[in-house]
């Protein structure tokens, strides 16, 4: 059976740039790009009406972190609990930011700046659940653990370093238990290590091409992971078998997200195409065309208590954020 989303809301020049990448937290959305500035937008006003495809309240901009990356943003990344966020510029800096709860505003907590003898320090980003671990991939393919707790202290905000074989770290992610860390590489590989022992516990293949998008699903058996190959691999995490392939992409798939409960798959595409998987079939039940630019990030919403239907929101070249939601009855 397949499932229909509607465009409910476009935000046209969110960015003067390109938006390279998303981040939700239970009532926000921040949003990164080419431009040297961190936008975030309210999600929690919504309220949806099953008679009409209109918002009653759009998704207003709530805050704007001015001009915190000279060269412009290409990661950000938030806890699970949504308190922490941290960003990556294209200079090499990396930030983490703190969500005080009394203001409702974001404010700096501290950043790591690059080792000027060694290019791409800092790429892609992931929290661990509760923000007090980040993870950072670079270019020699290590993965970075920084303690966001002691970023005032350089011989101490380093915790860990996980080793791969010497090939650019183009994503990252840490389970939502904060068990494991997975990566995808710039020649096809995905490392899934266990976070307790410090350990690699699985080397996963059928890729080859980069891999520039690797995600837990909620309950963390499954890893996807997806890239240059135009298909999306799904792993378990206990064995390290690949147990599914989801195909249909016709060009390179920048970034997957999954929903709430873990059942479906949300893909974008450097054509500008949207795709939307049932983990449960194992088939694509929904393509969205948006425009032929690159979405450099697509991200499913928090599903609040009162919504009937799902929310994604996508980002990229066309330098709009543009909102949809599952059409009733579908």
């Amino acid at each position: 059976m397949s499932k229909q989303y509607l465009q409910t809301h476009t935000l046209p020049a969110a960015h003067p740039t390109d938006i390279f990448s998303l981040a939700v937290t239970p009532s926000q959305l921040l949003s990164a790009s080419g431009s040297s500035s961190i936008k975030i937008h309210s999600t929690k006003g919504q309220v949806i009406h099953a008679d009409t495809a209109e918002d009653e309240h759009p998704y207003p901009l709530v805050q704007t972190l001015d001009k915190v990356h000279p060269l412009g943003c290409h990661h950000i990344c938030t806890s699970v609990d949504g308190t922490t966020a941290a960003s990556a510029g294209f200079s090499g800096e990396l930030k983490v930011w703190s969500y005080g709860e009394e203001s409702s505003e974001w404010t700096l907590k501290g950043e790591i700046l690059p080792d000027q003898k060694t290019a791409g320090e800092h790429w892609a980003l992931a929290l661990s659940p509760e923000g007090r671990y980040l993870a950072s991939t670079i270019h020699a393919g290590r993965i970075n653990v920084y303690d966001t707790a002691a970023l005032a202290s350089p011989s101490a905000r380093k915790i860990t370093t996980y080793e791969t074989k010497p090939s650019f770290g183009l994503s990252v992610d840490v389970s939502a238990n904060g068990e494991m860390t997975a990566s995808g590489h710039h020649n096809g590989a995905v490392h899934l290590f266990n976070n307790s022992t410090k350990r690699l516990a699985h080397s996963l293949s059928g890729l080859i091409k980069p891999v520039r998008s690797v995600k837990f699903s909620p309950a963390n058996r499954y890893l996807a992971a997806a890239g240059d190959a135009r298909i999306i691999a799904l792993y378990d995490t206990r064995s390290g078998e690949q147990v599914a392939t989801f195909t249909g992409h016709a060009s390179w798939i920048m970034s997957v997200d999954w929903n709430w409960s873990g059942e479906y798959l949300l893909s974008g595409g450097y054509d500008g195409k949207v795709k939307i998987w049932s983990v449960e079939r194992r088939e694509c039940v929904a393509t969205q065309t948006e425009s032929e630019k690159c979405l450099w990030a697509v991200k499913w919403l928090p599903k609040a208590a009162s919504a009937r239907n799902e929310t994604f929101v996508t980002g990229g070249a066309g330098r709009t954020l543009a909102f949809y939601r599952e059409a009733s009855g579908t």
